[in-house]
């Protein structure tokens, strides 16, 4: 067993966490992964919203930053609540503490709660960033960063292996009629030799990208971003919810499961009081399904 750790100024309670393998279940077939013997520890931080830190051999990834203060943004045109400024929150420590990283990942940088105005202030102009596209690239360029890279789907930085999935930011439907708002995303694995492989879906609904991911990687944990956001006079969502962590619990059957992006934005459907009590209605394990506040740090 292993304990939860717990950065300042969080109020949830500590969490036992149980070490696992992995395994995919994909198209009605098992693929399993035996556990690593002595695989090192891997931590995970949720800071707020989709802004996290992957600390990973070593060097730290700050991935997705939103940093301003809260109400700094108006809500998203056509989304649910968006009268509401964003975001609802603060940040759970600060600002000094969380632009501590060794590199920076962006998911995408159409939208504000992945890739902001402080975040742009703030940042390091040397620190290297990943980005999903030579185009979110350049335009990361623009504001003086020095050390941009495009995450493609093999790329070393620190002898960690970054590899770039696929997302689809919304339904069929939805990217027919707002695709241009909604954008593309992406996500990224983090592999290498004796460490726990670890996915970060990104901003996506449940699809094909998500089970070759999952089929290809055979993650021993995976970030969720599970917030379900909503679009006005769409059905579904265009970001996934709790009923992808219940695919995602059932694909992975000895993985970690973490829900991230949740109770900081407008459109931000589902709470996280309404994942835990989902997760123990349908009979998961909550050492295994994790739902951390703001600020919450897990080892694996």
């Amino acid at each position: 067993m292993k304990i939860l750790n717990r950065l300042p100024r969080t109020v949830a309670a500590c969490a036992l966490l149980l070490s696992a393998g992995t395994g995919t279940v994909s198209a009605g077939t098992a693929a399993q992964k035996a556990p690593t013997p002595g695989a090192q520890a891997v931590q995970f931080t949720q800071i707020r919203n989709a802004t996290i830190k992957v600390e990973y051999a070593g060097t730290t990834f700050l991935i997705d930053p939103m940093l301003a203060r809260k109400g700094a943004y108006q809500g998203f045109e056509g989304t649910y609540n968006s009268q509401l400024r964003n975001p609802l929150v603060e940040l759970p420590m600060p600002l000094s503490e969380v632009i501590k990283a060794d590199a920076v990942i962006v998911t995408h940088t159409q939208h504000y709660d992945h890739w902001d105005d402080e975040a742009k202030r703030s940042l390091p102009k040397n620190i290297p960033i990943f980005a999903q596209s030579e185009e979110d690239a350049e335009s990361i360029r623009k504001y003086g960063f020095e050390n941009v890279r495009v995450l493609t789907a093999n790329v070393d930085f620190n002898g960690t292996r970054l590899s770039k999935t696929a997302g689809q930011h919304g339904s069929d439907e939805m990217l027919a009629g707002r695709g241009k708002r909604l954008g593309q995303s992406s996500g990224v694995v983090f592999e290498r030799p004796g460490y726990k492989t670890v996915y970060v879906a990104g901003d996506t609904v449940w699809n094909r990208y998500v089970e070759d991911a999952i089929q290809q990687y055979r993650p021993d944990v995976m970030i969720v971003n599970a917030c379900y956001g909503r679009l006005v006079g769409y059905d579904g969502a265009f970001i996934m919810g709790k009923g992808d962590l219940y695919r995602a619990y059932q694909a992975l059957p000895n993985a970690k499961v973490v829900a991230s992006h949740m109770e900081a934005l407008a459109h931000c459907t589902q709470s996280r009081k309404e994942l835990r009590d989902y997760i123990s209605e349908k009979g998961m394990s909550a050492q295994r399904v994790l739902v951390p506040e703001d600020g919450e740090s897990y080892r694996f």
